[in-house]
């Protein structure tokens, strides 16, 4: 239903947390649940302004983009700066049991909640059993 588009991306995270190296797009942590008949994928953005979250859909790709900047007023002594700042990204495989023509998207809290709906043709159905003994209809071959 949904895959990982970066395998490494883990491994790239702890090397920079080891290494201090910042040159590297921020991190994007991220949880993924189905509930019901939707996907819901949640990302963590703490400090990002909603309008600068931008979600798009293009070939079973999804891909979120946010930035957060802050910048110290005139005159502003800057005594620690540790939060990331930049542009971050995150792109996820949606497998092709999921609608991607309806996807919503929600902001609350420092959390984007995307929900991505299961396609019918992927839900559950019922599949009726005939007992061998039982006659075919009229009008219908074996």
């Amino acid at each position: 239903m949904l895959m990982r588009y970066d395998p490494f991306r883990e491994l790239d995270r702890f090397t920079d947390q080891i290494f201090g190296n910042q040159t590297r797009t921020p991190y994007m942590p991220m949880d993924a649940i189905r509930h019901g008949n939707a996907l819901e994928v949640r990302f963590d953005v703490p400090g990002v302004a909603p309008d600068s979250i931008e979600c798009t859909v293009e070939r079973n790709v999804l891909t979120v983009k946010a930035d957060r900047a802050w910048w110290p007023a005139e005159g502003d002594e800057v005594l620690a700066r540790e939060r990331p700042q930049g542009t971050y990204s995150r792109q996820i495989l949606l497998g092709e049991a999921l609608d991607s023509d309806n996807i919503e998207a929600h902001y609350e809290n420092g959390v984007l909640t995307v929900t991505i709906p299961v396609a019918e043709r992927a839900k559950p159905r019922k599949v009726d059993v005939r007992g061998v003994s039982q006659p075919l209809e009229a009008g219908t071959s074996s």
